[in-house]
Parts: C-alpha cells; sequence; structure tokens
C-alpha cells in the first residue's frame, strides 16, 4: 500500500492535502487543525495574515517553517503587478520561492483573471519562482500555464468558499490527462466526500479552506479531509471497476448446485 511521495517543486512531501491558514478564529485554533490535517504544506495570504512583522503577533511563531512548508500566496491581489509584488515580499522575509500565484478577476465571484494569471506567471517564473498558480477549470489556460514553467496547476472545483464541490468532471479530467505537473484542485471542496472525488480522478493533492475553517468543528473536518484524501487516494490506484449499465452478478452461475 505504499504510495509514491507527493513530488512538487523539486521536494517530497507524504500529505497530498494543502491547508490554508485564514477565517480560524486565532493563530492556536489554525496550528490545531493543520496539525488534525496531517498537511505537510500551508498557504498564508501574505497581504492578510502576519508573516512579515516579528514585533506582533505572527503566524510563523504557531507554524514552523521548518515543519511545514510555508505555501505564501497573493489572495488580495487584482492585478499581475501586485501579485509579482506580493511573491517578491514573500521571498524578501525568507518563506521560499515556491508560491501560489492567485489574480482574482471579479471580486463577486472570485474567479481568477486568467490573463493576468498567465502575465504574472510569466515574469514570476523568469524570476525564478516556483509558481502554482489558481485557475479557471479549462484545459487550454492549464496547458499554457504547464508550458510557462509553473511547476503546477490549480484549478477551481468550484468559486472559493462555496464548498459546491466539483462542478465540471469532465474538464478537470482533460486537464489531468494532458498534465505533466501535477494537478490540484483549488478552491470550492465543501466536505471530505468532495475532496475524495478529486483524488479519484486522479488529481495530484487538494488545497483548501474554508471547508476545514469554517466548519462547525474545524479540528473534526481537517481530520476528516486527511482521510478522505488518502482514502481518495489509494481507490485510485486500485483502480475502480467499469459502470455498466446492468447488474453484474457478485457470484459466478456456471457450476451451481441443481
Amino acid at each position: 500500500m505504499q504510495d509514491t511521495p507527493f513530488e512538487l517543486g523539486g521536494m517530497k512531501f507524504h500529505s497530498r492535502l494543502i491547508v490554508g491558514t485564514g477565517k480560524y478564529r486565532d493563530f492556536a485554533e489554525t496550528r490545531a487543525a493543520v496539525e488534525a490535517s496531517g498537511a505537510e504544506i500551508v498557504t498564508v495570504a501574505v497581504r492578510r495574515v502576519n508573516i512579515t512583522d516579528r514585533g506582533k503577533e505572527n503566524l510563523l511563531d504557531y507554524l514552523d517553517p521548518k515543519r511545514y512548508q510555508i505555501l505564501p500566496n497573493t489572495a488580495g491581489c487584482f492585478t499581475a503587478d501586485e501579485a509579482v509584488r506580493t511573491c517578491r515580499l514573500a521571498r524578501e522575509v525568507g518563506v521560499g520561492e515556491l508560491v501560489k500565484l492567485e489574480v482574482i478577476g471579479d471580486n463577486r465571484t472570485l474567479f481568477p483573471d486568467v490573463a493576468a494569471t498567465i502575465e504574472a506567471a510569466r515574469v514570476l517564473v523568469k524570476e525564478g519562482f516556483k509558481v502554482m498558480p489558481y485557475v479557471t477549470d479549462d484545459p487550454v489556460t492549464c496547458l499554457r500555464l504547464q508550458e510557462i514553467g509553473c511547476v503546477a496547476v490549480m484549478p477551481l472545483a468550484a468559486p472559493i468558499g462555496s464548498g459546491l464541490g466539483i462542478r465540471n468532471p469532465f474538464n478537470l479530467a482533460i486537464i489531468i490527462e494532458q498534465a505533466k505537473v501535477p494537478v490540484i484542485v483549488d478552491a470550492g471542496v465543501g466536505t471530505a466526500s468532495d475532496a475524495a472525488e478529486a483524488m479519484e480522478f486522479g488529481c495530484d493533492g487538494v488545497l483548501m479552506n474554508t471547508a476545514i475553517a469554517g466548519a462547525k468543528d474545524p479540528l473534526a473536518m481537517a481530520l476528516a479531509m486527511k482521510l478522505a484524501v488518502e482514502a481518495g487516494r489509494l481507490a485510485f490506484r486500485a483502480g475502480r471497476i467499469e459502470r455498466r449499465l446492468y447488474a453484474t452478478a457478485s457470484s459466478p452461475l456456471t457450476g451451481l448446485i441443481g
């Protein structure tokens, strides 16, 4: 049952669940939920969560960068320039060059601005960043970002925080089929079955925040998501049975006693 490591940006991880750090009651609850999730990669919104001012309460006092891969993200950025500057700031404070690129195009739906995302990705890749872009579930966009040199593509399952689950499995299947980099479902996961479904499709990982932080019991949901990602990955590797319109007997009909 031993799985291959999850390889991302030249690094290897055991957990395929990536969790966010926003929307919790406090940093202590954030730490407890991250621990329950078993995640090794933790994404942090540089513009919203303090990781730069050591004179104030700092998330990195609760999440040890030696234990977790801190993944700075550009949440709250609405232009390519804003996103690039935010990534540069994250690198300056020493949280590494692996970044989640997020350029929002619409404040109501929080859908990504595809053109601005591609523009920012080109700049960041040239500057040596290992870019993981949040994008629409469009196979062509994912292919272009892969060609630019992004280390992963992260198509949304549904709008951020919606909890709707995977809305377009057909596009996701094409993205996975053509991908030469990890495919990580990002945004829209609502519960454990959504995470398991993404992994059963063949995604390499799942990124979520609201589904855990917004649950009635975030610690219990974090554990549920951990188990769901593991179960979905194992089911994918096991190979599901073919779907059939009609029944197939579980026991053979030959050799029956008359």
